[in-house]
């Protein structure tokens, strides 16, 4: 059977750039909502110097959230041949749309959480999505672990049976910091050049990036609200500040949209928003055996089954 052709009423960039928008003050009003201090987002708005532009959006010392950061952009131009080169993209001018999500949480008791959800045009008219989001508990709760994947597994399901499997393991492959040898959290889904045509048609790619966007609002909500009471230690929180050291490594080293970012001239302080506000380094610091710290480190590698009921704490 020959698939049909989707027309958008309005070009379909913009049909994107419009949800984004959207879709950028409906989670901060969620956020909001869950740290439950009454402090809001800021807004910092900003322009692209090749074209268009985004608004940064910035909470600081809520209840729940000790720093977090949507930010929007939909920026155009052409891109040096060197990066086009790095970032594989087929033409140098670019269109470029999406919301970056990242959650620091005072507790450490409530994960670092992000998402992004992005959609390209290159020069040439081939267009293509991509997103992902992933949890960073700083101690691994197995059972929430497990529901957050659960309701992964449950989304993809109603877009296509492979995606689930297709897009946890490219997250644990891709939220890897391979000069630890560990994952950066529990993983989610990694998603990249879901391409119109090719990966299906546009409403069909568009749908599970909205179904992404909106999962993550409820979910990581919903998992703020339940922990933000949990006691904690002063010993706690400091190993909190040391595995924020190790979610800015990756941020720095290895994240592709720090590098495109700043390869098309983005702005610096809405590109490095993901960064914490407070992180620890200390030389060779190995968690004493059978501690709650080591314990959470065990599950830090990729090909962890977390729909399996086998994956238990000792």
């Amino acid at each position: 059977m020959t698939k049909s052709v989707f027309i958008p009423i309005a070009p379909t960039r913009t049909v994107v750039e419009h949800w984004m928008r959207q879709f950028q003050d409906w989670l901060c009003h969620r956020l909001e909502a869950a740290d439950g201090s009454g402090v809001r987002f800021g807004r910092d708005d900003w322009t692209h110097a090749g074209g268009g532009g985004g608004s940064t959006r910035v909470m600081q010392q809520g209840d729940v959230l000790e720093k977090g950061g949507v930010a929007f952009s939909a920026v155009w131009g052409e891109m040096s041949e060197a990066a086009a080169r790095q970032l594989l993209m087929p033409d140098r001018r670019y269109f470029a749309t999406g919301v970056s999500v990242v959650q620091h949480p005072r507790s450490p008791m409530v994960p670092i959480s992000h998402m992004n959800v992005r959609y390209f045009e290159a020069g040439n008219g081939e267009a293509w999505f991509g997103g992902g989001l992933d949890l960073t508990p700083i101690y691994v709760d197995v059972a929430q672990a497990r529901r957050f994947h659960e309701q992964l597994h449950e989304m993809c399901a109603r877009h296509d049976g492979s995606y689930y499997q297709r897009f946890k393991q490219w997250a644990d492959e891709y939220f890897y910091l391979p000069h630890r040898r560990e994952t950066r959290g529990v993983g989610g889904l990694f998603f990249d050049r879901l391409t119109v045509g090719k990966d299906g048609l546009f409403e069909e790619l568009f749908a599970f990036v909205q179904d992404v966007g909106e999962l993550y609002g409820r979910a990581y909500s919903a998992i703020m609200r339940q922990n933000a009471d949990l006691p904690y230690t002063a010993r706690e929180k400091q190993w909190q500040l040391v595995r924020r050291g190790r979610y800015a490594e990756f941020n720095l080293a290895l994240d592709r949209g720090t590098r495109f970012g700043l390869e098309t001239g983005g702005r610096p302080e809405s590109i490095l928003m993901s960064l914490p506000p407070q992180a620890e380094w200390h030389y060779n610091l190995t968690p004493e055996p059978d501690s709650p710290e080591a314990e959470s480190q065990r599950h830090l590698q990729p090909g962890v089954d977390w729909l399996s009921a086998e994956v238990v704490q000792r």
